[in-house]
């Protein structure tokens, strides 16, 4: 059974949130059905700033990753992309996030598994946790991963 509501998908991503595999993912899933999306950037920390106090340091970074990422975003899904910065911890983030607008779907985007401190947590496990259907999507990049050339592997999970 279709619906004519459109479904509302969470793209939690930092890093990779303008590669070529999560825009494919993107364009499959808005060819699938009708779809709003939001990307969700947490604020990643680096340094002692991991430490000390992740929340009261500047979200620069993961801002920029999300003004450079947003019109390509709304290309491959056909629509505007909304967007937000959320907390350091991508759990806690897509927590918040679901709590203030409710989702239908995740798709989390992550760096290939020997450089991903997402996978090293298990994050596309951990949000299935929030009881949504979670689509995990790993680069695989040749140097750095946020500018080379990739092959793309999604797995709904």
């Amino acid at each position: 059974m279709e619906s004519s509501t459109p479904a509302r998908v969470l793209v939690v991503a930092n890093k990779t949130a303008a590669t070529p595999a999560l825009l494919d993912a993107v364009r499959e899933r808005a060819a699938r059905g009708p779809a709003r999306f939001t990307l969700l950037v947490p604020n990643t920390q680096h340094g002692l700033h991991r430490v000390v106090d992740p929340e009261e340091t500047g979200g620069e970074e993961a801002t920029a990753q999300l003004e450079r990422a947003l019109p390509l975003l709304s290309a491959a899904a056909g629509s505007e992309v909304t967007g937000r910065v959320g907390v350091a911890d991508p759990v806690a983030a897509i927590h918040d996030a679901l709590g203030e607008r409710p989702c239908d779907e995740l798709i989390i985007s992550t760096l290939p598994r020997r450089m991903s401190r997402w996978l090293h947590i298990d994050l596309p496990s951990k949000a299935r946790g929030f009881g949504l259907p979670v689509t995990h999507v790993e680069a695989h990049a040749r140097g750095d991963a946020a500018e080379a050339p990739e092959q793309r592997s999604a797995v709904a999970v």
